[in-house]
């Protein structure tokens, strides 16, 4: 069944994605001159700069609440519920940390966004690997440094605005590193441009960080138990909203 829009949300959209794609493109391409240059964690402020503006550029406004117990100085991994193309720069700014990013090793082949993935130290991610050496490997490096992680544990955006299973892979490597845990649900997003529509409806989205889950101490067999957990509290945010 297709989408029914009015004239005016037609114009609306067109001219959000407009001004979108107009603000992408030239920060976009200095960030990338930028990392030529400079480490990444360097040229953070770019980062957030093209965060905000594509934000702002939906036409909505945007909040974060913070929850006290998130420390500016703690690496976390940040889990996420997904929603659509935006979610990255939709919590980017709610807190100071670098957020390494992880993707489907596929995604490196795409033209443009796979050379950008690549020069900021994004982490794929290859189906199938169960051993996940490789991902340990490189997140112990980015922790090394101070950086924390950015992971959407849904694999899939939400195409209900709900928020769907969580696959574990990414909660047995923070098990495995005793890396605490950062619930993160985004409201709001979802009825600004929802999966498979190109309307965009301005609204108010805001982004909580809750208390951060402790993964110290945790035994690997208690960690689909810690996953649910974590779910639970977006989930509840989530259901909440719509409730």
């Amino acid at each position: 069944m297709s989408e029914k829009i009015s004239a005016l949300e037609a114009v609306r959209s067109a001219a959000l994605w407009g001004a979108g794609v107009s603000w992408l493109a030239p920060v976009m391409s200095t960030l990338m001159a930028a990392t030529l240059v400079f480490p990444t964690d360097r040229t953070q402020w770019l980062d957030r700069l093209y965060c905000w503006g594509q934000v702002r550029l939906t036409g909505s406004s945007w909040r974060a609440v913070v929850h006290p117990e998130v420390r500016p100085d703690v690496p976390y991994l940040f889990v996420q519920n997904h929603v659509n193309l935006l979610d990255h720069v939709t919590m980017y700014n709610a807190t100071p940390h670098f957020k390494q990013g992880i993707e489907l090793a596929s995604h490196f082949d795409i033209p443009f966004y796979g050379w950008m993935m690549r020069r900021r130290g994004t982490i794929p991610v290859h189906p199938g690997d169960r051993r996940q050496i490789e991902l340990l490997r490189r997140f112990r490096e980015e922790v090394a440094r101070g950086h924390s992680i950015l992971a959407f544990p849904e694999g899939t955006r939400t195409r209900t605005g709900r928020v769907g299973k969580f696959r574990r892979g990414l909660f047995y490597l923070a098990q495995e590193m005793s890396l605490p845990i950062v619930p993160v649900t985004v409201l709001g997003m979802y009825e600004v441009m929802r999966t498979g529509s190109w309307v965009m409806r301005p609204g108010t989205v805001t982004v909580h960080c809750d208390a951060p889950v402790i993964t110290a101490g945790v035994l690997r067999e208690s960690v689909p138990e810690l996953a649910e957990r974590v779910r639970r509290v977006i989930s509840d945010r989530v259901d909440a909203y719509y409730g």
